[in-house]
């Protein structure tokens, strides 16, 4: 027989069962109602770190609350989105993921501590840069097809330098060289600001990397663009023939990035954060920032993240191969 006593025990104890889950959802519902850690898995100064900021100050705007930037750099992005992965899921921690984080990584590095698609989850896109084929403008060239024919004639072949082993910029010159059949050797550097002197000194003779980190240099005449790796013109440097443009199809190479939260995230985080981008990616003067810095900015659904990043992993993971580069 149930006493009296544990019946009023019971009653007392069925509120605070209740009240917890009910205190969570209202919780999650008044999402968000403290600042939001926004960790960078790169270094400060970087495009990945610049851009970011650009969104999180816009971001601020429209939900409220300061993101805050923390740089977690290291392992080609992956220490830094290893501790989104591990954060509490509960709207206050997410990461800004680049395409190696995405597309990449998993083919490049022997051991990975987490999986994009097992435990994190997908915010939207938020920017893109292209890369751009850069010589030394001492070169006797002036078009993508004449340099082409001077690198098949060169004796010993060209080298082409990357800012480290695994980057768009070395991938794509791994994929450029390889359709071509071209003789030519990759050479890593620590950034672009270590291949720029490099190609200004004639120790290498190609680069295909992020535009931001060449334009100015361009500009002034002292690197000569042959090519932009968008399937469109860029508007920046709209008389910049694009591969297909300039005789080379099938070459379409963007770095590009969005944000991601851990796995088991509140929906409601999920959805505001993607509404505000969406508005962001119509305003006009944003527009102006990213393009000032050498990007376009995206949006995105989650849904849409995914299928972008799946959609490149096999020509990633082809370029890997043929690289035949690999980290730990």
């Amino acid at each position: 027989m149930i006493s009296r006593r544990g019946v009023a025990r019971g009653a007392l104890a069925l509120p605070a069962l209740l009240s917890a889950p009910s205190l969570r959802a209202q919780g999650a519902a008044n999402w968000p109602e403290r600042p939001i850690r926004l960790i960078v898995p790169f270094p400060p100064a970087g495009s990945t770190d610049v851009l970011s900021r650009i969104l999180a100050e816009a971001l601020r705007g429209k939900l409220g609350q300061p993101f805050v930037i923390e740089n977690r750099p290291g392992a080609g992005g992956n220490i830094g989105i290893d501790a989104v992965a591990k954060a509490t899921p509960d709207g206050y921690t997410i990461g800004a993921a680049t395409i190696g984080l995405f597309s990449i990584n998993q083919f490049l590095y022997g051991s990975m501590s987490w999986d994009m698609d097992r435990d994190l989850t997908p915010i939207s896109l938020a920017w893109e840069q292209p890369n751009i084929v850069v010589v030394p403008s001492q070169l006797p060239v002036k078009t993508l097809a004449e340099f082409i024919a001077w690198a098949k004639a060169k004796r010993g072949g060209i080298s082409f330098g990357s800012p480290g082993v695994g980057t768009t910029a070395h991938l794509s010159g791994e994929i450029f060289r390889n359709r071509l059949g071209l003789e030519a050797q990759h050479v890593p550097f620590r950034g672009a600001s270590q291949v720029i002197p490099a190609m200004l000194a004639g120790d290498v003779e190609l680069a295909i990397d992020n535009l931001p980190s060449y334009a100015s240099i361009v500009q002034e005449g002292r690197l000569r663009a042959l090519a932009v790796t968008t399937a469109t013109r860029w508007p920046t440097f709209p008389d910049l023939p694009t591969m297909a443009e300039a005789g080379m199809p099938d070459f379409v190479v963007a770095s590009w990035g969005g944000f991601v939260a851990p796995k088991g995230v509140p929906d409601v985080a999920v959805q505001r954060i993607n509404a505000a981008l969406r508005e962001l990616a119509q305003d006009e003067a944003l527009k102006q920032r990213f393009l000032q810095s050498g990007a376009q900015v995206l949006w995105s659904t989650p849904e849409g993240v995914t299928a972008r990043s799946h959609k490149e992993r096999p020509m990633w993971q082809e370029a890997v191969r043929i690289s035949g580069a690999r980290a730990e």
